[in-house]
This record gives structure tokens, C-alpha cells and sequence, in this order.
């Protein structure tokens, strides 16, 4: 269970990072937030990316509690 979330961690870090190279998305408003220095914009963006890894969290969480039982 661990790794699961590990991984699902990570690949939502990396959301920001391969919007660097070009992908579009919310990490794309997250990097060009960044670069502009437009903070509001850089939060929102951040908090959904948060809130996405939160109920990715509890919903992986929940899937595994049902397969023990």
C-alpha cells in the first residue's frame, strides 16, 4: 500500500516537471505561474494538484481496505 501511494505521489510531482518540456495541464498553469510570478494563479493551480493526490489518496486507500476484508 505504501508504494501505491509513493507512486501516486510522485507522478503528480511530476505533473509540474514534464510541463517544463512542453505537456499541457494543470501543470502547465503551475510552471507558467512560476515563471511569471503571478502567485494567485500558481496557488490555485497547486492546490488542485493537491487536492487531486488527497482523493487519489483516500480512494486507493479505500480500495485496498475492501480487498483485505
Amino acid at each position: 500500500m505504501a508504494g501505491v501511494n509513493q507512486t501516486i505521489m510522485l507522478s503528480l510531482s511530476m505533473v509540474v516537471i514534464s510541463s517544463m518540456i512542453g505537456a499541457q495541464g494543470v501543470g502547465a498553469y503551475v510552471y507558467r505561474a512560476v515563471t511569471q510570478a503571478k502567485t494567485g494563479v500558481g496557488f490555485e493551480a497547486g492546490i488542485a494538484i493537491v487536492v487531486m493526490a488527497i482523493l487519489l489518496d483516500r480512494l486507493t486507500q479505500n480500495v485496498f481496505k475492501k480487498q483485505k476484508n
